[in-house]
């Protein structure tokens, strides 16, 4: 594995990792959330020049555009939860009290 390849899936774990484990605050959710997608960005874009091929991919075009929404998504929902609710901490939600 060479060292680009462990860079990025230590990023992608990491942020996982912290997903699972740092879950207080909605924003802090959403940031490891945005750093996933933007590790596997990077990966996405690095991609062709790693395999030499001559032709880009939109792949990585698309991820970014799907990352754009999620984090407008994300950031929508911060804001409504954060007017109804006081603050940001996930343990304030009751998912059955709709």
């Amino acid at each position: 594995m060479s060292a680009l390849h462990l860079s990025f899936f230590s990023a992608f774990t990491l942020s996982s990792l912290g997903l699972a484990f740092h879950r207080t605050h909605l924003i802090s959710a959403l940031l490891c959330l945005e750093s996933m997608m933007l590790s596997m960005y990077v990966a996405l874009s690095m991609w062709p020049i790693q395999t030499q091929t001559s032709s880009a991919t939109l792949l990585p075009l698309l991820m970014l555009a799907f990352s754009a929404c999620e984090a407008a998504t994300g950031l929508a929902l911060l804001v409504a939860s954060t007017r109804t609710h006081g603050s940001d901490h996930l343990h304030n939600f009751n998912l059955l009290q709709c």
